[in-house]
């Protein structure tokens, strides 16, 4: 159907579409995901995150974190210690979206030897093809 005969337009669309796929980018990054989960046990430092997240610079967790703070998903604490302890906590809202998450991994986990198989299976069939390309 055309926009045409809906009397919607795209920018009343985009603008209401707009939100939710933002907050679905931020939430469903794949840092995000990472910290998220790492910090749902209860507050954890920097240098904890740092060392529990493979392969994320301290620059792009530094990022995140207050992408997420920004978000109203984390909370940053500092404590007036020698030097300065800072801790990050997960909002009420950033545990229930954690919940959703912990399903996602649980279901990542539980199927992740059946997607091995079925890539390997594909790449077997589809060889020929791939190198063409």
């Amino acid at each position: 159907m055309s926009q045409r005969n809906t009397g919607v337009t795209s920018q009343v669309v985009n603008t209401q579409a707009c939100p939710v796929r933002e907050v679905l980018d931020r939430v469903a990054g794949k840092w995000s995901v990472q910290i998220l989960v790492a910090a749902s046990h209860g507050p954890i430092r920097f240098t904890e995150l740092e060392r529990g997240i493979e392969g994320i610079s301290r620059r792009m967790l530094t990022l995140t974190l207050r992408n997420l703070e920004r978000d109203g998903l984390v909370t940053r604490t500092v404590h007036a210690t020698v030097p300065p302890r800072v801790e990050y906590e997960l909002t009420q809202v950033a545990m229930e979206l954690h919940e959703t998450l912990q399903r996602l991994t649980d279901w990542a986990e539980h199927n992740r030897h059946y997607i091995a198989k079925a890539r390997a299976a594909y790449d077997a069939e589809h060889q020929p093809e791939l190198l063409d390309v």
